[in-house]
């Protein structure tokens, strides 16, 4: 893993190999909500009907989880942290058409493990 100044490293884990989390920052989150467009919810219920993976619901999500995480982050950044551990994922259907995506956790300092 590299680490270079200015990177903010994020896992799921409570720890980083090869770092000592020196600071607590405290929670971070990061939340996005995106709308399934009309020609796109049209197109999905038409594969639907076939079934198999709806590409357009997929592609939605995974644009949407990365921008959670990029909110996340740069909420991280903006506490002084280089680090954000402890990362979950959630998501709530506000309406029929829009998805609420959050990413958290917590934001910290770590310094490279001199062992």
């Amino acid at each position: 893993m590299s680490f270079k100044e200015g990177d903010v490293l994020v896992t799921n884990g409570e720890q980083l190999p090869g770092y000592k989390i020196v600071e607590i920052k405290g929670l971070v989150v990061g939340i996005t909500v995106r709308s399934r467009g009309l020609g796109k919810n049209i197109i999905a219920s038409l594969r639907s009907l076939v079934g198999g993976e709806i590409k357009e619901y997929v592609e939605l999500a995974e644009q949407a989880r990365l921008q959670a995480i990029e909110r996340m982050v740069n909420n991280a950044k903006a506490l002084g942290a280089n680090a954000v551990v402890n990362v979950r994922f959630d998501s709530n259907e506000l309406s029929e058409a829009m998805d609420e995506i959050i990413a958290y956790g917590t934001a910290v300092v770590v310094k490279k493990d001199s062992m």
